[in-house]
């Protein structure tokens, strides 16, 4: 995120009503269950229902091929810190042929598994609500998941309260959590083209190169696969330190099973590969 912390202090300042509205909101759940990625987002909606409902906040994480390794461990490491019971299941929408036919409703076969998992959680824990991190933000991106959400009744408290990604941030560095400037994440299937099927070998090769460009010193980029090319999306204030380590990115990513490697001369933004049809790409 950036600017200093004096222009995350005036974001604060700017945006506290509506923080303090979103508090109330999860407050007058009475206890939640709250759909945890260990993302900016869904951190701070865990932080705060911890600390507005107690034990009444639970913290469920859903694992599956497209959660990096790394990823599992630091949503464990972050439920920890905040001190909310947490549990751990394993998703299966891998096994739904229509997730993995790829298609731009990918996202909504996706959460639909989640959102069971957790009507069913909260259900048998006795908890009346089920809490997402969707921001308003993300109102302006393709989001079929988020329609998931709205058919399982999931509340949306940081969108709700009109909250951007900004203020999300600026307010987890307030509750001093490590996730206030974390690069954005999503799941490794967004990396795949719509209309390349979604396999595990093509989950984990991309685990595997971004886990290796990552280790060159870059935060924020994706791995786009394209077959035998992977392509490597950096956001613009590290194109620089990209270009100065292509060595080691290539090899990284050639490493994971590309046979080659692009550097996109333009920078990485969320929702892009929502903007180009890339499904005429070689599989």
């Amino acid at each position: 995120m950036a600017g200093t912390q004096e222009d995350r202090a005036r974001i604060r300042e700017r945006s506290r009503d509506r923080f303090d509205r979103m508090k109330d909101a999860v407050r007058r759940t009475g206890g939640a269950l709250v759909a945890f990625s260990g993302g900016v987002d869904s951190t701070l909606v865990l932080a705060v229902a911890r600390e507005v409902l107690g034990d009444r906040a639970v913290a469920l994480t859903a694992h599956s091929r497209s959660v990096p390794a790394a990823e599992r461990e630091e949503a464990r490491a972050l439920a920890a810190r905040i001190g909310a019971r947490h549990l751990e299941v394993e998703s299966r929408e891998g096994e739904d042929p229509r997730y993995r036919e790829n298609t731009t409703e990918r996202c909504y076969f996706c959460k639909s598994e989640l959102y069971r998992i957790c009507d069913d959680t909260s259900a048998r824990l006795g908890l009346g609500t089920v809490l997402d991190g969707f921001n308003a933000d993300d109102r302006g991106d393709h989001r079929p998941g988020h329609r998931a959400a709205g058919e399982h009744r999931v509340n949306s408290p940081l969108a709700e309260a009109g909250l951007t990604k900004e203020e999300v941030r600026a307010w987890s560095e307030a509750y001093g959590l490590p996730t206030w400037d974390k690069p954005q994440m999503a799941c490794l299937a967004s990396r795949i083209p719509y209309g390349t099927p979604v396999t595990p070998e093509r989950l984990a090769r991309i685990e595997a190169a971004e886990a290796g460009v990552r280790a060159a010193g870059l935060r924020q980029f994706r791995v786009r696969d394209h077959g035998v090319i992977g392509r490597v999306e950096v956001a613009s204030e590290e194109m620089e330190l990209a270009f100065a380590r292509r060595e080691e990115v290539a090899r990284a990513v050639r490493a994971a099973g590309f046979a080659l490697v692009a550097l996109d001369l333009e920078p990485f933004r969320t929702g892009r590969m929502n903007e180009v049809d890339f499904r005429n790409s070689a599989n």
